[in-house]
């Protein structure tokens, strides 16, 4: 709690216990008035402020004058009468409390994506004349200067690599899984990330110019073409306002004169200016505007528990109108990293085939390698590997136990001399030779992620009309990975820009309902911003995702979309249900007010009473029912199982392979593509 909440805790607190002591205290007259105006100012002087500047401002009627008029009514009213002041007070307090929940709500949403929006590498490393390096901040970098990117770090600013070897992790800017090679000549853009290699980068373009800024820029303008729900308490505000003091003041003036001027009666100007302070004691919206936010902000804070942070209000408003669902691939459908998904042999079985392609690639810091070591999982094993030589662009040579191993792409089994054979399988293909002889290749493909099919049938479940995918990955992987989910319709071999028209000719042809895009990577950031509702996966997602995003998925679950969108639709149920309950209760006691049938304490009670009752309704948005799984969602979709034989019986499955001469041993891979 900040130290502004506090304060206004303290307010609440402090007029509270004022008011229930000056109910005790044997004061009348003047001395009674002045005692109640100062609890009545502790907790109300900020609304009376904000009432007084609208007015000034010319924008008078909102909730605020609402609040002062009815309260300073009802402290007339107990003047005239010696009545109770109480009414005003507590009409005041109930206000601050549920402003003080809708403050304590709305800050913790921004510190989370402040912590969110806290991870961006704003720096690049200059090298000094001394050969230092020194961290700048991007923009102050000019073109030609050389910078030095780490491991680990993502590149600044576009530019050409002088010196150093590296692979880059592309996957934010062009949505493909597999990493970039570079070498000395070789371009680089900003955005990409190093993966292990030191690089020294001669840049290029300002860092205004870079790409990653110009896609920036892309997100500032789709923001401008966004359509947003707008807040409910505004517009209910604008109209309900106006008619109520309206109202009030024709109930004050209006009778008394027909009574003078055409029926030639006592006008009983006292029993009308009575009824119409009532009327707008009555009038005051406690119910919704507490509750309608406190509403909301339960719907955030249930999506919240669930691992799913909502930016505001009005984006659950429109994630409830959704019926159509957009889907990049890589990092949000599928894991975005490497994983052995099959082995086809020639001269080994499958064991021994990746017992040797792991140890050759012991000492590299390829994200491959680092697959494949994954796969085998016992490098400590005792053997011995030596002569080992890295060829660029190629793949790499040792010796394993005194055997020839060489294990890299087609280029390499061209250079050693060694006939290889195609394969139909979608993924990368690792090819291997031992003593000079073809031996196989290992597929490695992208895998998809853990609760990817369940997420799109329970998003089914939820009516979604289309479901979508977009990717800039080849038309192979594209439509494999689409026919394992069940999407509709697929698009692949996109660039950003791409996305986008895609995207608005989908809301260009939208009949009805809603469309929501969810990414993670930089270049679906303009997408984000350009749909209806845009989702960012918040674990692995890219900085201007997330920043372009409405939603975010902390855990990078896609199946927490369908929950959200739950959330949503039982969030806007129940702020339905308070505004059909307080304006209908409303309408019937002001009526009676202007009856002369209800007096200032009923009129009090079924302000409260309404409040209490809506702001109770509210609560219920907190809680939702987790996703139930059937059995073969928890099944581990991404484990590889290990390879083992015995006179029991073995787990591997054996299988023709198409294109390929052979046996196949497809690892049971339930997450493979």
């Amino acid at each position: 709690m900040n130290r502004k909440q506090k304060k206004n805790l303290c307010r609440i607190i402090m007029a509270a216990l004022l008011m229930v002591m000056l109910s005790y205290m044997p004061i009348t007259g003047i001395s009674r008035f002045v005692a109640y105006l100062i609890p009545y100012f502790i907790i109300g002087y900020d609304i009376l402020y904000k009432a007084i500047k609208g007015v000034r401002n010319q924008q008078a009627f909102d909730e605020n004058l609402l609040m002062s008029i009815a309260t300073i009514g009802a402290i007339v009213l107990a003047v005239c009468d010696d009545g109770d002041y109480t009414e005003a007070i507590a009409v005041m307090l109930f206000y601050q409390v549920g402003e003080l929940f809708q403050s304590y709500a709305v800050g913790r949403s921004r510190r989370d994506i402040s912590a969110l929006m806290d991870i961006r590498p704003d720096y690049a490393n200059i090298e000094t004349a001394g050969g230092q390096l020194e961290q700048v901040e991007p923009d102050e970098v000019e073109p030609g200067s050389i910078i030095v990117v780490k491991p680990g770090e993502k590149i600044p600013i576009d530019g050409l690599v002088i010196d150093g070897a590296s692979s880059l992790n592309t996957t934010a800017l062009t949505g493909e899984s597999l990493p970039r090679d570079v070498k000395a000549g070789d371009e680089v853009i900003s955005g990409c990330v190093n993966l292990n290699g030191l690089l020294r980068i001669k840049t290029t373009k300002e860092f205004d110019e870079s790409t990653a800024s110009k896609i920036l820029e892309m997100v500032e303008d789709a923001s401008s073409r966004k359509s947003k729900s707008e807040h409910f308490i505004a517009r209910f505000a604008r109209i309900y306002t106006p008619i109520v003091v309206y109202a009030a003041l024709a109930l004050a003036f209006l009778p008394p004169l027909v009574r003078l001027l055409a029926l030639d009666m006592a006008p009983e100007w006292g029993t009308w200016l009575y009824r119409a302070l009532i009327f707008l004691v009555i009038s005051c919206p406690c119910a919704l505007v507490v509750s309608i936010p406190l509403s909301f902000f339960a719907g955030i804070g249930g999506a919240s528990r669930q691992g799913v942070l909502v930016k505001g209000s009005n984006y659950l408003e429109t994630l409830a109108e959704v019926d159509t669902v957009v889907f990049d691939k890589t990092g949000t459908l599928t894991k975005g990293v490497f994983q052995v998904s099959a082995i086809h042999t020639d001269k080994l079985n499958g064991d021994e085939l990746l017992h040797l392609a792991a140890h050759v690639e012991r000492y590299s810091t390829h994200p491959i390698a680092e697959s494949l070591r994954n796969a085998y999982g016992d490098e400590a094993d005792g053997c011995q590997v030596e002569a080992v030589e890295e060829i660029a662009g190629q793949g790499i040579c040792a010796r394993v136990n005194g055997r020839s191993v060489c294990v890299g792409n087609s280029r390499l089994m061209e250079a050693i001399g060694v006939k290889w054979h195609e394969c139909d399988a979608v993924g990368t293909i690792i090819h291997v030779a031992v003593d000079g002889e073809y031996a196989g290749h290992i597929i490695i493909a992208d895998v998809v992620k853990d609760h990817a099919p369940a997420a799109i049938r329970a998003l089914r479940a939820n009516g979604i009309r289309q479901t979508v995918m977009l990717t800039g990955d080849s038309l192979k992987v594209a439509d494999t990975v689409a026919a394992e989910l069940g999407i509709d319709t697929v698009y692949s071999q996109l660039l950003p820009q791409d996305k986008v028209t895609r995207v608005e000719a989908m809301l260009t042809h939208q009949q009805k309902g809603k469309l929501a895009f969810v990414g993670d990577g930089i270049n679906d950031a303009p997408v984000l911003s350009r749909a209806d509702v845009g989702i960012a996966m918040g674990a692995m997602g890219s900085d201007a995702a997330i920043e372009a995003a409405d939603i975010v998925l902390m855990d990078d679950d896609p199946l927490k979309i369908s929950v959200a969108q739950r959330i949503a639709r039982k969030t806007l149920r129940i702020v339905k249900q308070n505004i059909y309950f307080s304006i209908g209760v409303k309408v019937l006691v002001m009526v009676l007010g202007a009856l002369g049938l209800a007096n200032m304490w009923a009129a009090i009670f079924a302000d409260v009473g309404v409040m209490v009752l809506a702001v109770l309704n509210a609560v219920r948005a907190l809680f939702t029912e987790r996703v139930k799984l059937d059995e073969k969602d928890v099944q581990d979709r991404g484990g590889l199982r290990q390879l083992r034989e015995s006179d029991g019986g073995s787990s591997q499955k054996y299988s023709r392979c198409q294109g390929c001469c052979g046996e196949f041993h497809g690892i049971e891979n339930e997450g493979g593509v």
